[in-house]
């Protein structure tokens, strides 16, 4: 399997990022870590191990981005507007910094997220802001309203980061359109502590007319890495 370790400047965030690439070819997707978690986690904790075989046969291509939460939603020693925005900033990267790159070694015409509890909320954020970019996300143990981290501080840039928001009001054909089009899996264990957030943003999604689906998976699945590693061989 291809392995590379990429490493740049971000004129975005104004410092370095990092990021691993398994793969060589298929369905591009971006992976994000878990809360505050690193670009490595996703191999260190056997989720690349799992889709081995697709990543070596070149059905499947994943780049595993850094994370900036430290900076952003849990950092205690900013104001809330702060907060939110190093969140834009780390979209911006993303978009015109992540993307490019891969566009640079992938042309498949689908690009998926991932993610695994709060990075499962970067990727189904990120992917349903973009409609038009991303074709689909794979969303494991999310949870989707992210109200907790900003003490009742609200402003366009949080109404825009929180798919429990924008969704629910979502009445704009060109967005309708393109959800339509796409394909959205919320993945869930049935002890997992984001069940009901899964749950509502289902409902939320189905009410706008977006397909989605969610499975809840049984056999005592929970919150953690176990339960996920089964998904990811099963959706990606």
């Amino acid at each position: 399997m291809k392995r590379v370790y990429e490493k740049w400047w971000s004129p975005s965030l104004g410092r370095d990022m990092e990021m691993l690439v398994f793969g060589h070819d298929g369905l591009p997707v971006v992976v994000f870590p878990t809360s505050c978690g690193r670009f490595y986690e996703f191999e260190d904790n056997g989720m690349v191990g799992a889709v081995n075989w697709k990543l070596d046969n070149g059905k499947l291509q994943l780049f595993c981005v850094d994370s900036v939460d430290g900076e952003s939603w849990y950092n205690r020693n900013v104001p809330p507007r702060w907060r939110i925005a190093r969140q834009v900033q780390y979209q911006e990267y993303v978009l015109r910094e992540v993307l490019p790159y891969i566009r640079m070694f992938n042309h498949n015409s689908h690009l998926a997220t991932a993610g695994c509890s709060f990075g499962a909320y970067h990727a189904a954020n990120l992917a349903l802001k973009h409609p038009d970019l991303f074709t689909g996300f794979l969303s494991m143990g999310g949870a989707f309203d992210v109200s907790r981290f900003l003490g009742g501080y609200h402003d366009s840039d949080v109404y825009f980061n929180m798919p429990t928001q924008y969704l629910a009001n979502m009445s704009d054909p060109w967005f309708l359109d393109r959800y339509r089009r796409n394909t959205y899996v919320l993945a869930t264990g049935e002890h997992d502590i984001c069940l009901g957030a899964n749950h509502h943003m289902a409902g939320i999604m189905r009410s706008r007319g977006i397909p989605v689906r969610l499975d809840v998976w049984g056999w005592g699945s929970k919150h953690d890495w176990p339960d996920w590693r089964p998904m990811v061989q099963e959706y990606l």
